[in-house]
């Protein structure tokens, strides 16, 4: 059969199962089975992670601590542990590499994996998962959901289908379909202001998507409506790139008691920027664009930015500009958290691209 898309690949997106959470389970017994969030308490702070049991009351990341206690009364606040995430991060990718180098992760907790041409000669991708996650359980006693097709895309949407511990494939013959029945809400990359944005439009779901012409995405949506009309026909050209450039760096803090006064916001911006001097000093990385991000007490979000003309790491330096964008503006109302940025890094270099002699004569058939 011919189509009408590159079906010549085969991506895996491996996605863990509530990672963060799932590590602390893991290493304290107690806490299995029991609604947990980590990150933030009782009184303050924001919500990194949460477990299934928590997720069952609507607990969800990002989400304010003092909500999440709110929709579960039993939710037990857990802190961070970066370092073991880290670590448990790097067994599961050593398990990747045992497939292919095509590894691009994108967070510690999940990764795109090009097997087309995998060091194992499996034809199925499928297979591949299967045996991946199996290992991943073996290693680290952690499940892993994915999702299986022929580009970045699909296999990221596929890959929340069947979770937790599951995964679905999305064969070259079934691509169409599965996009055209596709909740426009489950298309990565679609937030809530576009989601309405579409609904207001009358697409809510791939078909209506498809049935828009590239003239009226483009006007409605800009250049993400070259995107959308072209994903939504199983067009995804993006490769799987294992030297993924960071863009940025970061560091934030949330109050225990909100700041009213610019004086006490300068000691805690000088704290923010002595901690991302050492992170871009740990990472070997300096950058030209500094981002000052406020949130108030009613937890309205503002961001305020400045470029450079030259690549910054030192913590001064990045103190003097984030007191620069502070006084940019009076500030409207007591802040509850404050974030230091650093981004238009040093660290992008042109890749060249590498085909071997097995990916020019491999074929465009596969079994998925």
């Amino acid at each position: 059969m011919i189509y009408d898309f590159d079906t010549s690949r085969k991506i895996i997106h491996v996605d863990m199962d509530a990672f963060y959470a799932s590590v602390e389970q893991l290493d304290n017994p107690t806490l299995k089975g029991k609604a947990i969030a980590v990150g933030g308490n009782e009184e303050r702070g924001v919500i990194s992670a949460a477990s299934y049991e928590a997720r069952k009351y609507g607990v969800r990341s990002a989400m304010s601590s003092i909500l999440a206690k709110k929709l579960c009364p039993h939710l037990i606040f857990v802190k961070h542990h970066f370092d073991r995430y880290k670590e448990v991060s790097m067994q599961i990718r050593k398990i990747f590499f045992e497939y292919t180098d095509l590894v691009e992760p994108l967070s510690l907790d999940e990764a795109y994996l090009d097997v087309t041409n995998n060091k194992k000669g499996n034809p199925s991708a499928s297979l591949i998962a299967q045996e991946i996650r199996a290992k991943i359980l073996d290693k680290t006693g952690l499940t892993a959901s994915a999702g299986i097709s022929i580009n970045k895309f699909i296999a990221k949407v596929a890959s929340d289908y069947n979770k937790p511990n599951g995964q679905k494939t999305i064969s070259p013959s079934e691509v169409i379909l599965f996009l055209e029945n596709l909740d426009i809400r489950k298309f990565y990359g679609v937030g809530k202001v576009t989601q309405k944005k579409m609904y207001d439009f009358g697409i809510y779901t791939g078909l209506d998507l498809k049935l828009k012409s590239l003239p009226f995405l483009a006007q409605h949506f800009g250049k993400a409506g070259s995107h959308y009309y072209h994903i939504v026909r199983g067009v995804h050209t993006s490769e799987v790139k294992p030297h993924r450039a960071r863009k940025s760096i970061g560091a934030e803090r949330t109050f225990k008691e909100n700041l009213a006064s610019e004086i006490f916001m300068e000691e805690r911006l000088k704290e923010l920027s002595l901690e991302l001097y050492k992170r871009c000093k740990k990472n070997k990385v300096a950058g030209k664009t500094v981002t000052l991000k406020i949130k108030y007490s009613d937890f309205t979000l503002h961001t305020r930015s400045k470029t450079l003309n030259l690549y910054i790491a030192n913590s001064d330096l990045i103190f003097e500009t984030a007191k620069e964008l502070l006084y940019q503006q009076k500030i409207k109302n007591s802040v509850r958290l404050l974030g230091l940025s650093l981004a238009s890094l040093n660290n992008s270099k042109p890749q060249k691209k590498i085909i071997n002699s097995k990916q020019m004569n491999a074929q465009l058939t596969f079994k998925f």
